[in-house]
């Protein structure tokens, strides 16, 4: 396995990366503006779970076919951003209900949010050929199999990035908690939300492999 001091240069780039908002970060703030701290914990390891299995790919070579083959990354492009749209008409259908019967609304399972948090994650070929492109410069062949590198390369840029998601859940929280009790705000939070998705489902639809 790596040493320590092949390490901080990795641990560096992997926190710098994880602080620069993208996409997880963004969805992760729509889940707690709109659904609470609760919700936005479950899809920052929603996030981190689809994390784990673009590095299961990349650790197996899965990860390459996406990054030859066109039809394999429009494919798995296309998936991810119909289902983002998805999320933005649920994010609308919410708010719809939520002005019609406040409290009606039964809370979101967490189960859910993990697995949506989980989808939106690897439904994402950009995901994996950026963590199929950062790994492996950080590898060193002489310091045991590759494969058992990069999984555990792979483990620690998630716990980074999980810590950095969970921490902005909090932040996000606090200032979302001052506006949910109207249900006027609540609404446009949930409008904003869908915003956000239809955002993220437009930059993914225009993603380009590199």
């Amino acid at each position: 396995m790596p040493d320590l001091a092949s390490l901080w240069p990795f641990f560096v780039a992997a926190l710098a990366l994880n602080l620069t908002p993208g996409a997880d970060m963004t969805y992760v703030i729509a889940r707690t503006a709109t659904q609470g701290r609760t919700a936005g914990i479950a899809a920052s390891f929603g996030i981190a779970g689809g994390s784990l299995v673009h590095t299961a790919l990349a650790a197996f070579g899965v990860s390459a076919i996406l990054a030859h083959s066109e039809g394999a990354f429009l494919t798995v492009k296309a998936l991810g951003a119909a289902y983002l749209l998805y999320l933005a008409w649920k994010a609308l259908m919410s708010g719809t209900a939520r002005a019609a019967a406040p409290a009606a609304l039964p809370p979101v399972p967490l189960w859910r949010l993990f697995g949506e948090g989980m989808l939106t994650n690897i439904l994402n070929p950009k995901v994996a050929l950026f963590i199929l492109a950062f790994l492996p410069q950080f590898v060193d062949p002489a310091a045991g199999p590759v494969w058992l590198q990069i999984l555990f390369l792979g483990t620690l840029f998630n716990i980074s990035g999980t810590t950095v998601n969970c921490i902005v859940t909090f932040s996000t929280a606090a200032a979302a908690g001052l506006l949910r009790g109207s249900v006027g705000l609540g609404r446009w939070l949930n409008r904003l939300s869908a915003l956000v998705f239809v955002g993220l489902a437009i930059r993914l639809a225009l993603a380009e492999r590199r």
